[in-house]
């Protein structure tokens, strides 16, 4: 009678992968720290000896989660599925750089004061917390703004300002390409279709660069505003109305984001104008459903890998200097309507 087969442990791992127990340990976590080669030869030694690691105990010992907190701020009383693409898009991008580090992601979608909470960290739920969603919502903002007050620590995509550590697109380098690509077509009058006093400060960085690009050509933006009360793809259908009933000249248009510019492409065919022959238009944040527009959509398209990487990398960090600040950088994708 044979006895019970002992389970592989994290020794037996190291001595066949030719490595130290603690070198095991880091590269089963992902740690940066160990290279690329030796986490593949530590994870082919584990999968051959069927070592699989025990989350509970490792945690216990490390007094770690090996979890982050993903807090998605939305408007009160939204569905969740109708929230901005571009924030699952983001998600997503946290999640694959979450578990390519071994970490869990714990997702919080908050609205207010009923199930407002950023203690997950200070409870022992994770070790680390990132806030995104939008900043239209005013008081779960400054909830947060009084919890990171309270000494409660995260970081933040595109919050409103200080007194948050925060990440943005490079908003202003993406209005200048904008600018620039309708300039270089030949466009002559070209709007800006984005809020003007808005909480989200990316609209005025994208609109600042804009106008920063077509001053250098000895040009004048028409600035439209959409209504604030309706959602983004109604604010573009009825700006872009506006727009043309005071400028029918308007040949190109920069939307301040893809969500406002389907609602712009969609006012643009109500009103019978051929897009882009008639007039061109360019939206920012790369969303999918700009590809399943018609035509589709040409965008400004942040770096969703980057973003979550360096989120995530920025949440799990000590150094303060580095968090606060950081750009992703962005791209123009051409495609049918400019």
């Amino acid at each position: 009678m044979t006895g019970k087969q002992l389970r592989p442990t994290s020794f037996d791992v190291a001595e066949r992968a030719g490595v130290s127990q603690s070198t095991v340990s880091r590269a089963l976590r992902g740690s940066p720290g160990v290279n690329a080669e030796t986490r593949a030869r530590v994870s082919a030694a584990a999968r051959e000896m069927g070592y699989v690691v025990d989350r509970h105990a490792s945690s216990l010992r490390l007094k770690s989660s090996e979890t982050i907190a993903l807090v998605t701020i939305c408007r009160p009383g939204e569905d969740r599925s109708a929230i901005n693409p571009f924030y699952f898009a983001l998600l997503g991008s946290i999640a694959a750089a979450t578990s390519a580090r071994g970490f869990n992601l714990l997702v919080s979608f908050q609205e207010s004061s009923d199930n407002f909470r950023a203690d997950f960290v200070a409870s022992g739920l994770a070790d680390a917390m990132i806030v995104i969603g939008t900043t239209s919502n005013r008081s779960a903002w400054q909830y947060f703004a009084d919890a990171q007050a309270s000494g409660l620590d995260f970081v933040c995509w595109g919050s409103p300002g200080s007194p948050f550590h925060w990440m943005r697109s490079e908003n202003d380098a993406g209005g200048q390409m904008a600018g620039e690509y309708f300039v270089a077509q030949g466009r002559r009058h070209i709007a800006f279709v984005g809020p003007q006093q808005s909480p989200q400060r990316q609209f005025d960085e994208r609109r600042d660069g804009f106008v920063a690009a077509l001053a250098a050509h000895g040009l004048t933006p028409i600035v439209a505003e959409p209504p604030s009360a309706a959602d983004r793809h109604a604010q573009g259908v009825a700006a872009v109305r506006d727009l043309l009933a005071r400028h029918p000249e308007t040949d190109a248009i920069f939307a301040a984001s893809d969500m406002l510019a389907l609602g712009v492409l969609q006012g643009l065919k109500d009103a019978g104008c051929r897009v882009p022959e008639d007039v061109a238009l360019i939206g920012f944040d790369g969303i999918r459903a700009g590809t399943l527009a018609d035509p589709a959509l040409t965008t400004l398209e942040p770096d969703l890998d980057a973003a979550g990487e360096a989120l995530v990398a920025m949440a799990l960090e000590d150094d303060e200097h580095t968090r606060s600040g950081t750009r992703i950088p962005v791209r123009l994708v051409a495609r049918g309507t400019a």
